[in-house]
């Protein structure tokens, strides 16, 4: 299994998520100067609440869908047939959920805020619940047919064009100009994303019969509910923890979390992101495969790490300089926060490739299970300790959730689908790991050294990183050829590669 084509599909995506970030940072720095942490907060809430309903609602189906369509990729009557079913499925269970949201959204505004008088507001989440389903609906088959390309001009187009549109939004109507902002996201990203959907070749499938339509949805919706299942504890979780810190500590409070949450989250969410455009694919694949399998998910995790990791440290020692930047000098005390959840991705950076596995082999009851183990750990950690030790706590909590969450994930792959770790994947993750917790206790005690440790140390396993990549990609391609004589100058060499097997074979 060549690593070839998992770098050549993270460097696009990647590519497209860090202008993303970059995006993001700009449209977080303008809401943290116009609103302040409330107005952080309260977007946090925002997007609690619709991330949430939008997991129910869709039951999952857009991780089945993936799964579904790069199983019948080379069919071309059940791929249309796929293909037709996930979008009515999207638009009937999205119209449903923004009635209900509607309906409700007096008693949704006094749980989360205590009063009834962001019922509006709320109502109106629930149109954006139904966008944000109709642009999975068209962003699944992208990436089931691997059109990794367009999924990255996607992302990139979408979140500039979003992001201007919801800005002025705010600039104009200020904290009231929030919920135009939520709306707007997902609006833009339909309109952008039909222009590359129309590319596709059309669906040749005649339209559908009800029992053809049952027989299509059933099974995806029955491994999609596991999966939603899962999802849907993160994010009620989330949310939870948010209404939590609200009521004990007020709304500033959820707006330091908030804050530490969006800039660790942003770049792990773009690590995974840019895996998994391909990766999930691949493994779908290959997954009654043990031996293809195995290599697989190790030269994920070992390219997740060596690409990673070395950011991962990074910020933890400049979380000072980062929050203040990206945010205010008023989002302090969200930097110990950023610094413990960012060692906890560091956990979730490696457990990630293994634990879809699960969903690649339709495992959804085991996958629930696995899933709710970290949800299990955080909240109650968060709910008992919030009051008492105040709100670094849920920081460590999310922290411990991750490594129950890892020790859980490797007992099940291992049982599961015969996983073992190789040992260039197991060294890097040590080392990461030992220099992540080493970087945390010196950020506590010396926050200027901690920052000018993290740079070399970042550099360091940049440059190892990158050696393990060149070894796994082979020779072959300008690219590598400049990268390895980057080696060749600074004496760390030969550069060994190994030898392994074409994306078409498989060992059984």
């Amino acid at each position: 299994m060549s690593s070839r084509g998992l770098i050549k599909s993270m460097m696009v995506i990647g590519s497209a998520q860090a202008v993303n970030i970059l995006i993001s940072i700009l449209r977080m720095k303008v809401l943290a100067l116009l609103l302040g942490p409330n107005g952080v907060g309260l977007l946090g809430i925002y997007n609690g609440l619709k991330d949430v309903v939008v997991v129910a609602a869709g039951i999952g189906m857009g991780s089945s869908g993936v799964r579904q369509i790069a199983s019948v990729k080379g069919e071309e009557q059940e791929l249309s047939l796929v293909r037709r079913v996930l979008f009515a499925a999207h638009l009937v269970q999205g119209v449903l959920a923004m009635l209900g949201v509607w309906l409700l959204r007096a008693q949704i505004s006094e749980w989360l805020f205590g009063d009834r008088g962001y019922a509006t507001e709320v109502g109106l989440i629930g149109l954006t619940i139904l966008l944000t389903l109709l642009g999975t609906a068209q962003t699944v088959p992208l990436q089931g047919m691997r059109r990794v390309g367009d999924l990255g001009h996607v992302t990139i187009i979408s979140a500039l064009v979003g992001t201007i549109a919801g800005l002025a939004a705010v600039w104009l109507y200020g904290e009231p100009g929030l919920i135009w902002f939520v709306v707007l996201q997902p609006l833009v990203t339909i309109v952008i994303v039909m222009r590359y959907t129309r590319r596709l070749p059309k669906p040749t499938a005649a339209h559908p019969s009800f029992t053809e339509i049952w027989d299509v949805w059933k099974p995806m919706a029955k491994l999609g509910i596991a999966f939603m299942l899962g999802g849907l504890a993160t994010m009620v979780t989330l949310l939870l923890i948010r209404s939590l810190i609200t009521h004990e500590l007020g709304l500033e409070a959820a707006g330091q979390f908030a804050a530490a949450w969006g800039i660790t989250m942003t770049y792990v969410s773009v690590l995974l992101a840019a895996m998994a455009a391909d990766y999930y694919s691949r493994l779908t694949e290959v997954i009654n495969d043990r031996f293809a399998a195995t290599q697989l998910m190790n030269d994920q995790v070992h390219l997740g790490l060596a690409i990673g990791g070395p950011v991962l440290l990074l910020l933890i020692g400049l979380a000072p300089w980062a929050v203040t930047l990206l945010y205010s000098a008023e989002f302090t005390p969200a930097v110990e926060l950023l610094q413990w959840q960012t060692v906890g991705n560091l956990v979730k950076l490696t457990s990630w490739p293994l634990a879809y596995s699960i969903i690649a082999a339709a495992r959804s009851k085991t996958f629930f299970v696995m899933e709710l183990s970290f949800n299990i750990v955080f909240l109650a950690t968060s709910w008992i300790l919030l009051p008492v030790l105040g709100l670094q706590v849920t920081a460590i909590a999310f922290f411990a959730g991750h490594i129950v969450y890892f020790a859980i994930v490797n007992t099940i792959v291992h049982k599961f689908q015969g996983f073992r770790w190789q040992p260039q994947s197991l060294l890097l993750l040590l080392l990461h790991f030992t220099l992540a917790l080493a970087l945390l206790a010196l950020a506590r005690t010396e926050p200027l050294l901690a920052a000018i440790t993290s740079i070399g140390l970042a550099l360091a396993t940049g440059l190892f990183g990158l050696r393990e990549i060149l070894i796994k990609t082979g020779p072959g391609g300008r690219l590598t050829a400049r990268l390895t004589r980057i080696y060749e100058v600074i004496g760390w060499w030969p550069i060994v590669h190994t030898k392994t097997k074409p994306d078409n074979e498989s060992t059984k």
